[in-house]
């Protein structure tokens, strides 16, 4: 699950980009505050989506103060339609500017593409009961042995392992990496089919129906 700490004094509106990313297992947790967003733990999430037009503090100052000390993506949401606002947003190290008002779906776009951009490799490697990921190196292993995967194939299975007992939509899974720039839901479905056949019925790979999917664990 994806972890956003917003900052946004409209409460409205908050409620309504957290409602519609939660359908892609986005948790979003606003503070109307900025001293209260600040405070409340910022390494703690993924990403920042950041309002201007904030009560006590400007925005801009926010972001600078988060660029500061943190290591986190910014994406700056706001009416305000100044352009030096956004030059200076994007000069303090902010990643994004977003315009109000736009389309959610915009949003969510934009966050897979800069989410994409900052992927860490890990150094360590996550088990997953039967299977064991290891970034690095780009492998996955069925109870320790190698298996052999195009490269559709990994990042689906990677994905799945990282939100194991999660739902991960289909258009999480095809927004996250370039191969599947020009992806389809027909061809996910046929890169799941064959995961399964070289996986086996040791590992369950369930469809979440007119959603996506989900290993189960």
């Amino acid at each position: 699950m994806v972890n956003i700490l917003m900052i946004e004094d409209d409460a409205e509106f908050a409620l309504l980009l957290s409602t519609f990313l939660a359908k892609y297992n986005f948790q979003v947790t606003n503070f109307e505050d900025p001293y209260l967003g600040l405070s409340s733990g910022v390494d703690q999430y993924d990403l920042l989506i950041l309002d201007l037009t904030l009560p006590n503090m400007d925005g801009l100052e926010v972001c600078k103060e988060v660029v500061s000390k943190y290591d986190i993506p910014i994406i700056i949401s706001s009416a305000r339609s100044d352009l030096s606002d956004k030059i200076l947003g994007l000069q303090l190290g902010a990643d994004d500017y977003l315009p109000k008002p736009y389309d959610p779906q915009e949003m969510y776009a934009r966050i897979i593409s800069l989410l994409r951009r900052y992927k860490k490799v890990n150094e360590h490697i996550e088990p997953t009961h039967v299977l064991s990921l290891d970034e690095k190196k780009e492998e996955i292993k069925l109870h320790g042995e190698l298996i052999d995967f195009t490269p559709a194939e990994y990042v689906v299975l990677r994905l799945l392992i990282k939100n194991r007992n999660t739902t991960v939509s289909k258009e999480q899974i095809l927004y996250d990496s370039e191969v599947f720039e020009y992806g389809t839901d027909g061809s996910l479905a046929v890169i799941v089919n064959r995961l399964r056949k070289k996986l086996g019925t040791e590992v369950n790979i369930k469809t979440v129906r007119g959603v996506g999917y989900r290993l189960a664990t």
